[in-house]
């Protein structure tokens, strides 16, 4: 086989399995928009031992439970706002433990990251080709 054929090959199926997750986290975005219930969170401090410097967000459930939602690692920059701020939140009615904030950073920054992904790698393929 020809390795210009098989590097083609491998950047397209690459391409397009980042593509699909870009796809399916915008899904999951718009599912949340259409049925998901939005509450307030408020961002609680971390134990004092854990190494990493974003908050944890803390809001209720429908049925008044207190549920803890961690941003990641990359919470500040995915706009978590400082220790005793406020945030929204959006869950699934049946699944709180899958809430997600609601700020554009936050929801939209996975998407973009798949799809730029994405497009280097069809890029690379198509370049490499030549």
């Amino acid at each position: 086989m020809d390795a210009k054929l098989l590097l083609l090959t491998l950047c397209t199926g690459v391409g397009l399995g980042f593509l699909l997750l870009a796809v399916r986290q915008l899904l999951t975005v718009a599912r949340l928009w259409v049925r998901g219930v939005l509450v307030e969170g408020t961002v609680i401090p971390r134990v004092a031992g854990d190494p990493r410097r974003s908050g944890l967000v803390l809001f209720t459930d429908h049925l008044g439970r207190p549920v803890v939602v961690d941003a990641g690692a990359y919470g500040p920059l995915r706009g978590l706002p400082e220790v005793g701020g406020t945030v929204p939140v959006c869950y699934p009615r049946n699944r709180p433990t899958a809430a997600r904030l609601w700020t554009p950073r936050y929801l939209l920054s996975p998407a973009l990251g798949w799809f730029l992904t994405s497009t280097v790698v069809f890029a690379c393929g198509t370049r490499l080709t030549r």
